[in-house]
């Protein structure tokens, strides 16, 4: 049991904050007509994750990210990505039906811009390598594939519950106006990351 416990708050302390994977899962949820329409950047979320976590704990990562070549072009590649996104989110016009229409992205979109903020952001790489990379040595056999489990079934259950979230306050807000609010503080939060990723180049 404390494998499963030890696993639930690691995972649970890596995906609370607000960051950018997190902002664009609560937004498609609320802009989307239906949580149907919002699962494949929920899904490619989760995926995501659960692949960096299979990958920290097997330590695959750790040997990829020592080139620093790679590094930068994931770094470059991810400002570009996150800077574009956020004007996306910045202008889009949310105080109306036909502005929220605009907003809602393709399935091949959502599953684009998903890839790109969960797997172009080297912080969160090696966050996921530092934290829930290191504390899996301490355990072998049942008890790491228990650890290991946790940690990504945390992660299916956040991204699933941020959508219904996101939904959730499109209901409530039915003028939409909130939701425009949240946009603008969604694109500064995006900037935050990627002007954060460029100072780490120096």
């Amino acid at each position: 049991m404390g494998s499963f416990f030890h696993g639930l708050l690691l995972a649970l302390g890596l995906i609370l904050p607000l960051g950018v994977q997190n902002v664009f899962i609560f937004n498609q949820g609320a802009i989307q007509p239906t949580i149907k329409k919002a699962l494949p950047a929920t899904i490619t979320a989760a995926i995501c994750d659960t692949v960096l976590i299979l990958l920290a704990i097997l330590g695959v990562s750790l040997i990829v990210m020592q080139y620093d070549w790679l590094r930068l072009t994931l770094i470059i590649i991810g400002v570009i990505f996150l800077l574009y996104m956020g004007f996306q989110i910045w202008f889009a016009k949310s105080n109306s039906q036909s502005g929220v229409q605009s907003m809602q992205m393709s399935t091949k979109k959502q599953i684009v811009f998903a890839l790109s903020v969960s797997l172009l952001n080297p912080h969160a790489i090696l966050d996921t390598i530092g934290v829930i990379g290191s504390s899996s040595l301490v355990y072998s056999g049942k008890d790491k594939m228990i650890f290991t489990m946790t940690c990504i079934f945390v992660s299916w259950c956040w991204f699933h519950g941020l959508c219904l979230a996101g939904r959730l306050l499109k209901k409530v807000d039915t003028s939409g106006k909130f939701l425009g609010i949240l946009n603008k503080i969604s694109a500064i939060i995006i900037w935050i990351t990627a002007l954060y990723m460029v100072k780490s180049l120096f």
